[in-house]
């Protein structure tokens, strides 16, 4: 079973910031594409952002310009700057790898709440 750790999430006004973070296992995480997901009550699972081991990123268009994903290799760790957060960015926030060829792991999920 492969452990995903994430943190930051939390509480915070509208036009705040928060910064996730997920750390992975050494074994996988130089391999893997890592990802941030979101799910808000009643709605399905969504991609947030994307970074693959070479750097490639990819993003939601709702999150485009607010939202960074990074990853620091050293650290087996990825990051998700959230800055200009609005309300319907409220979500449990999950950490995803995609390991190849055929493995994807989950975190446990961290809760974002952005208040008006």
């Amino acid at each position: 079973q492969v452990l995903l750790v994430e943190s930051g999430g939390g509480l915070v006004q509208a036009g705040g910031s928060l910064r996730l973070s997920c750390a992975a296992p050494g074994s996988i995480f130089n391999i893997a594409a890592m990802g941030w997901y979101r799910q808000a009550p009643g709605n399905h699972r969504e991609l947030v952002a994307t970074i693959t081991s070479d750097y490639s990123t990819n993003y939601a268009d709702s999150v485009k310009t607010r939202f960074t994903i990074s990853r620091d290799n050293a650290k087996n760790t990825v990051y998700l700057q959230m800055n200009s957060l609005k309300p319907e960015d409220t979500a449990v926030y999950y950490c995803n790898a995609d390991v190849p060829p055929r493995l994807n792991y989950w975190g446990q999920g961290t809760q974002v709440t952005v208040s008006s």
